[in-house]
């Protein structure tokens, strides 16, 4: 899988590329800025790119907006960003319509190695992929009337996994219960939200679309 780098931190930089190249990736081109990104993969038309949100000049929301611009150019490509922060908007900004190919993780994570490699090949692969702390800050704000107050706590939870990225077997591990009671939620979820018989990777991005703009 090809990837492109954009962080303005030459040191971030080169250990995002060690840890891709480690993990199997072909890191195609490492860049400091915005403009810089969108050049790379409009040139190396990459699978992955990873972006820092902060970049040059302003170190507000560089990278997300190159990220949007650089995926607009070339449809398809997963983008995953790593910011400092929680900062929700950002996140809601870069999904817009379509949460396939995404993923919005806090830098820390990258600190667990196993971790943010699998969310890079998650969101390669065309999942979705949120940072927990950003989740719970979406959920701890959930507004009255929304589609989710039909749905059970529990339910809530599993959706919740759901936008984090996690398999049904993850689901199961983490919230230790049998992988066909997740199944069961899961189709609970579906219905409630009036989400129609589908391929279940698809309605799994419109469940998550629907998590967040609640």
């Amino acid at each position: 899988m090809r990837v492109v780098i954009a962080e303005d931190s030459v040191l971030l930089r080169e250990g995002l590329a060690r840890l891709l190249a480690d993990g199997g990736f072909e890191v195609a081109a490492t860049v400091g800025d915005g403009p810089g990104l969108v050049a790379a993969v409009e040139a190396w038309r990459p699978g992955l790119a990873v972006v820092d949100v902060r970049m040059p000049p302003s170190h507000t929301d560089e990278g997300l907006r190159a990220a949007i611009a650089a995926r607009r150019r070339v449809p398809g490509t997963a983008i995953l960003v790593l910011s400092q922060y929680v900062e929700e908007r950002y996140a809601m900004e870069l999904i817009g319509g379509d949460a396939e190919g995404v993923g919005y993780l806090l830098k820390e994570r990258v600190a667990d190695v196993g971790e943010f490699l699998d969310a890079a090949r998650r969101v390669a692969a065309g999942g979705t992929v949120l940072d927990p702390e950003v989740v719970g800050q979406l959920l701890g704000r959930r507004r009255r009337g929304s589609p989710l107050d039909t749905l059970t706590p529990r339910e809530v939870e599993v959706l919740a996994l759901m936008a984090e990225g996690r398999s049904n077997t993850a689901i199961a591990e983490q919230l230790v219960v049998s992988g066909g009671a997740v199944e069961k939620h899961i189709g609970n979820i579906f219905g409630k939200l009036g989400l129609a018989a589908s391929a279940d990777g698809h309605r799994r991005v419109l469940a998550v679309l629907t998590y967040l703009r609640a």
